[in-house]
């Protein structure tokens, strides 16, 4: 992902961004940054197709696709990306799990339940918790499809990571202070961003 006639016009909304979100938590890609090389990968499938496995080996397609997974503030780009690596998996050019994560990403954004059970957050309670599910009862059944393992035991793996991280220190992972105020921010986020009407 080199350079693009594109690039500066496509990427120049992304600078306003930066003074709400130019600090990011330890470990993560400022809002900025993202929304620049969300906008390089549209122009790239836009020239290209998807970068799958063949053209850009293995390590440039899962660049691919993190970079992907991460437009959160681009609803059309990770729509159209999911319709690309749809196809990609048939043809063995995207790894199922890819395409299922992203598939539970998008599907939660817009309020829908998600499939595969590949998206946490925190519950009411102030326990580390999936989304909601559709068809709870099959989704270890479609978790094993797509390589995963039961989602109990993704649960377990994923509270005792977030526990050790929280003993770590203060700025570690913890639940809200207000579960219910930041449910509401995270509403009107979706709403502003266009993931929700």
């Amino acid at each position: 992902m080199q350079s693009y006639s594109r690039w500066p016009a496509a990427t120049s909304h992304c600078v306003r961004i930066w003074p709400a979100t130019g600090r990011s938590s330890r470990g993560t890609i400022p809002a900025w940054k993202r929304c620049i090389n969300a906008a390089r990968l549209a122009a790239l499938i836009d020239a290209h197709g998807w970068p799958g496995r063949s053209r850009v080996g293995q390590d440039g397609a899962r660049a691919a696709w993190l970079i992907l997974q991460h437009a959160i503030r681009n609803p059309p780009l990770m729509r159209r990306g999911l319709t690309l690596l749809r196809g990609g998996v048939s043809e063995g050019e995207v790894s199922p799990l890819e395409f299922a994560m992203l598939e539970d990403r998008i599907r939660t954004f817009e309020g829908r339940p998600q499939r595969y059970g590949t998206q946490f957050d925190w519950d009411e309670h102030g326990r580390w918790s999936p989304l909601p599910l559709e068809d709870p009862a099959g989704v270890d059944a479609r978790r094993r499809e797509i390589g995963l393992g039961p989602l109990d035991q993704d649960l377990r793996r994923r509270s005792a990571a977030t526990a050790r991280r929280r003993e770590r220190g203060p700025r570690a992972d913890r639940p809200p202070a207000d579960w219910a105020a930041r449910q509401r921010d995270m509403e009107t986020w979706l709403r502003q961003v266009g993931w929700r009407d």
